[in-house]
């Protein structure tokens, strides 16, 4: 590979690194600067760099950002529902006595694919602390498993903001992508609770005494590990919870988190109080999900019954084709979802100025999201521009590796020097956008290759791992080796996936 060239993409990658990890600057900016140093470095000129940075911002956000905002919303009307607490409570039933902990795996799996991982986790923690009381132990292995079911969906599964954007970046079929990204994750649950079962036990007599008193509330279950930093976690009934302020005290945790039907206003006179069945619960998620599906396998089998298989050759569709690519379409889809959430799972005396609040909340979270994904889209097309990525794709294809484990090294990479997980499968598929072809590649198996990437190994760098370590009441080793652990086991099992798959895309 070209030296300059070399130096450019070397030079791109670290800036995004140190910037992340060093400086005050986020994830947009810093992918932004890594597109100015790619391109400078590797001799584009000045106003071609720039020109590259706003095609590929432009482009990118066309593609995905108005899915990424509506999924957002919906994940927000879940939360504030208590649809996402009604789906937990219906896998735990449906489990049945014993088997707790792979409740606890579905549970986080299903409320990931709307519901950003670490407000999912806030929302469902409590229940599992009231399962862990009720059978008086096994706290770390259900807290294990819901929060690492919440990491493979999130990871693997669209309308969760990373899949979008890499689908985006690198153009990738949204429902091919769902179905293919829920395979994994169904085969990767279990490994999810193979993990748990057998660290779990392990771990039980590692809680902080503070996170173990809050948990069992006095019932002796093992013995207490050495202190460290406060949980959040659920008292008895409503499931209050307590967070650990700067000075060591502790302070409440918000209502709304307690109680999820806190703000949806006080019912009227004679009626019953809020509650969301499963059916309903489920309406907002599964119906986008299904249309978008039905729209990519109505379009593969018209363009089978017409013998048009090329993506290059002309296509015209069949009327109910063109009707499921219609309503399948994921701008629709995920509208239809959204006008679900608000009309089915919010009481009509909820006020309307607190659903736009709501909804106002789920534009601004999705904000850094969206900006992210474009700025990667960006990275991509100075890649491409500038002759990187196919200098990249003719070294590489002289090294006797797999093209599938390009983007899931590189992900693997970022995700371990930075932490985010998003932006370590955003930023893969950047590098990977410009060696799809050269590489032999379909859209498709990068996206599933630059996700699965991202999983590994989470720890001081990932916010998430705060969440769940902190949650938990694991401190020390006892975290890397119960999160940092699980986190890794799942990414392992994905690369014989992974190689699997590349035999059949």
């Amino acid at each position: 590979m070209d030296l300059q060239l070399l130096l450019a993409l070397v030079l791109g990658i670290s800036t995004i690194i140190v910037l992340v990890l060093r400086t005050r600057l986020d994830a947009f900016v810093a992918l932004l600067l890594a597109s100015l140093v790619t391109g400078l470095v590797a001799g584009m000129p000045v106003a071609d760099t720039i020109t590259a940075i706003t095609t590929g911002f432009g482009t990118t956000l066309a593609a995905i950002s108005i899915v990424i905002g509506l999924g957002v919303g919906i994940g927000k009307i879940l939360e504030v529902s208590g649809a996402a607490d009604s789906l937990a409570r219906a896998f735990v039933r449906a489990m049945g006595k014993g088997r707790e902990h792979w409740a606890m795996a579905g549970t986080g799996a299903v409320v990931s694919i709307p519901v950003f991982c670490d407000s999912g986790y806030v929302i469902m923690n409590p229940l599992a602390r009231s399962i862990a009381r009720r059978i008086n132990g096994r706290y770390v292995t259900l807290a294990l498993a819901l929060g690492c079911g919440m990491t493979v969906t999130h990871h693997l599964v669209p309308p969760t903001p990373g899949p979008l954007g890499v689908a985006g970046i690198l153009g990738a079929d949204l429902g091919g992508l769902i179905l293919a990204g829920g395979v994994f994750a169904l085969l990767l649950l279990p490994v999810v609770v193979i993990y748990a079962a057998w660290m779990g036990p392990k771990l039980e007599s590692e809680i902080n005494e503070r996170t173990r008193a809050e948990v069992y509330q006095g019932v002796s279950v093992g013995s207490a590990g050495s202190g460290g930093s406060v949980a959040s976690g659920g008292s008895a009934g409503a499931g209050a919870t307590t967070t650990t302020s700067g000075d060591g005290g502790t302070e409440e945790e918000p209502e709304q988190v307690r109680n999820p039907a806190w703000m949806l206003g006080d019912p009227p006179p004679g009626e019953k109080p809020h509650r969301v069945g499963l059916l309903l619960s489920s309406l907002p998620l599964l119906v986008p999900l299904a249309l978008i599906v039905a729209n990519t396998v109505a379009t593969a089998i018209d363009r089978n019954n017409q013998g048009v298989l090329s993506p290059e050759d002309e296509y015209t569709p069949s009327a109910v084709a063109e009707f499921l690519a219609f309503i399948g379409n994921p701008v629709v889809a995920l509208l239809i979802g959204i006008v679900l959430a608000v009309y089915v799972l919010l009481p009509r005396w909820t006020p309307r100025r607190q659903v736009h609040g709501w909804l106002a909340e789920a534009a601004a979270s999705a904000g850094l999201i969206i900006l992210i994904t474009g700025a990667g889209g960006a990275l991509g097309q100075v890649l491409r521009d500038s002759g990187v990525g196919d200098a990249l794709a003719e070294a590489i294809s002289a090294l006797s590796l797999p093209g599938v484990l390009v983007p899931f090294l590189v992900a693997s990479l970022v995700r371990l020097a930075q932490g985010s997980g998003t932006v370590a499968m955003i930023t893969a598929a950047s590098v990977s956008a410009p060696l799809v072809g050269e590489l032999g590649l379909s859209a498709l198996l990068a996206a599933l290759a630059c996700c699965a990437g991202s999983m590994v190994f989470s720890y001081f760098n990932d916010s998430y791992f705060w969440v769940v370590t902190r949650f938990t009441g694991l401190d020390g080793t006892a975290a890397l080796r119960g999160w940092s652990g699980i986190t890794t086991a799942v990414w392992l099992a994905s690369l014989p996936l992974l190689l699997i798959a590349s035999t059949f895309l």
